[in-house]
């Protein structure tokens, strides 16, 4: 009896401390109810009791949120996340007063392009590496010429699926890199991370003036997956390779943007009001069409060009990332 008792035991503080982990929190209060788990639970358990409770409680203040609201009546959008962390969606406002709609980036992450960047600057390929970069690149674009033909709103969209990698890939190499090494990065982990968000953000622009085919969603897969682990492989094994690779993949899309403005402009592509987003983003005036917007997103990749040519000289003086500052912020 004594051993049966102290098993019952056993098995109730280790349910309890489990459950809350693998089961939903109403199933796991039916379970609790049951006259199986009546012994009172010992060490973890007491914790995990009291999360539970957190939940049960938070439960409990839905329920009467959605009782004073109209009960099921309610829309999706209505209903607020319940969380008992405490952790409120933070309401932030523009400078008007009236309440920012946008959770994927905030007034602080916007600005004005500046339009009056050199476009024609170009690197001309001297090394051997440069070379390989250059040619690389340019072999790159004849498929694509030949997939997506002139359709430049849907070629935009496909394109930033890719673009936003190198970034992203690079700034995660460099913060192992950091870790590893104790030390900084000199900033060049942020701002390689910057330059992800941006090219990701034009993504989110384009694909309000433009719907992909299965096909394409389908390509994206393929793409993006090849990409990034050939990138990765040639960043670990040539960093200055690598941003010489992306200063011309921007140069090209410097080109691509510029024949986008020519489709606009002769009246082939329609040039349809700029999307809220893009308003927002780049701080474009209200009655900003799509012309304006592809002069900001081919200003931005100018710019990228820009940090990625200078990343590969660095790398070239046989000096690293981090001796030179990061230009933080460089739009």
């Amino acid at each position: 009896m004594m051993m049966s008792r102290g098993y019952n035991r056993l098995a109730s503080s280790m349910f309890t401390m489990v459950s809350p982990r693998f089961f939903s929190t109403a199933a796991t209060r039916g379970v609790l109810s049951n006259d199986m788990v009546k012994a009172p639970a010992v060490g973890l358990g007491v914790r995990c009791r009291s999360s539970m409770a957190a939940i049960a409680g938070g439960d409990k203040e839905q329920e009467k949120k959605q009782a004073v609201g109209g009960g099921g009546g309610s829309s999706k959008d209505d209903k607020e996340i319940v969380s008992y962390w405490g952790l409120d969606p933070t309401k932030v406002s523009k400078e008007d007063g009236s309440l920012w709609k946008w959770t994927c980036f905030r007034p602080w992450d916007t600005y004005q392009a500046d339009l009056s960047i050199d476009l024609k600057k170009h690197h001309a390929p001297v090394t051997v590496l440069d070379k390989m970069a250059y040619w690389t690149v340019k072999s790159l674009r004849w498929p694509t010429d030949l997939f997506f033909q002139r359709r430049y709103g849907c070629r935009a969209m496909m394109l930033e699926t890719v673009a936003a990698v190198p970034g992203m890939v690079g700034g995660m190499l460099l913060h192992c890199k950091s870790l590893r090494r104790f030390e900084h990065s000199g900033g060049w982990i942020k701002a390689l991370l910057e330059e992800a968000e941006n090219e990701r953000m034009h993504l989110m622009t384009f694909m309000e003036v433009s719907d992909p085919r299965w096909y394409e969603r389908a390509l994206v897969f393929v793409v993006q997956g090849v990409f990034f682990n050939a990138y990765f492989l040639g960043y670990i094994i040539s960093p200055k390779f690598a941003h010489r690779v992306v200063g011309y993949l921007e140069e090209e899309a410097i080109h691509s943007y510029t024949e986008f403005l020519k489709e606009l402009d002769n009246g082939n592509i329609e040039n349809v009001p700029a999307p809220p987003i893009a308003i927002d983003y780049w701080r474009l005036p209200p009655n900003s069409t799509l012309r304006d917007v592809v002069l900001a997103v081919r200003a931005d990749e100018a710019h990228h060009r820009d940090v990625n040519h200078f990343a590969s000289d660095i790398h070239y003086q046989g000096r690293q990332l981090k001796e030179a500052p990061a230009p933080l912020g460089y739009h």
